[in-house]
């Protein structure tokens, strides 16, 4: 949605009223979800990189500035730092996951101690058959519950690693693009979703993405 708009307006090099209440009425539909507001700035970056050159490099930078500006939204309502919350049963926990891989671009890393919730994977092996890089680990006993479908995305063609201890592959985590990091108690079932007290936060932190994304590269070799 907001590469049509983004691309209607650059033909001009120029935000139209218009264009502008646009691009502001999807920032609000986005709501807390930084992560499409994040791929946005991207395009539009990529977009006046590809084609500036000397004698169109005002027009297009006046254009960026104005896209920039327009989509940060209203500070009131978004989330400090790049940062949001979200706590079950009351607030949408696997929509919120779900689309998180519908707006992953290149590759998701998942070390979840189980996944049960259809909905998330249905979610992961779409990602996965559009060309997203998928990873998964997972805890061996877990894995074999009823209702567990990591065999399943493993057969798809994700790869999936599991722990072989005799103690609990216990994260519950996933870094999308090298970029975001979801974290917290919350667990990929259905029970979590509609009956348990749970939480996960969403954040863009590069020192905490960076932590993480060592630690699943470490737990990944180890089990390979």
């Amino acid at each position: 949605m907001f590469e049509d708009v983004l691309r209607q307006s650059f033909r001009d090099f120029r935000l139209s009223r218009g264009e502008k209440r646009d691009l502001k009425s999807l920032v609000k539909r986005c709501g807390q979800d930084t992560h499409q507001l994040a791929l946005a700035r991207s395009e539009a970056f990529e977009m006046a990189q590809e084609a500036i050159n000397e004698s169109n490099q005002p027009d297009v930078l006046r254009w960026l500035e104005e896209v920039v500006k327009a989509l940060q939204g209203s500070s009131a309502s978004q989330p400090s730092a790049g940062a949001e919350v979200h706590f079950s049963p009351d607030d949408p926990c696997a929509e919120r996951i779900i689309r998180m891989f519908q707006s992953t671009r290149r590759n998701a890393d998942i070390a979840v101690f189980t996944i049960t919730d259809n909905r998330i994977s249905r979610a992961i092996s779409d990602a996965h058959d559009r060309g997203i890089k998928i990873r998964i680990i997972s805890d061996n006993d877990k894995s074999q519950d009823l209702g567990s479908d990591i065999e399943s995305l493993a057969k798809s063609g994700i790869e999936v690693r599991v722990d072989q201890t005799e103690h609990h592959m216990h994260h519950k985590y996933a870094i999308f693009d090298h970029q975001h990091l979801l974290t917290g108690s919350y667990n990929w079932t259905r029970s979590a979703s509609l009956h348990n007290s749970e939480n996960f936060l969403i954040t863009a932190d590069d020192y905490l993405v960076g932590q993480f994304r060592k630690a699943f590269q470490r737990l990944w070799n180890s089990l390979g």
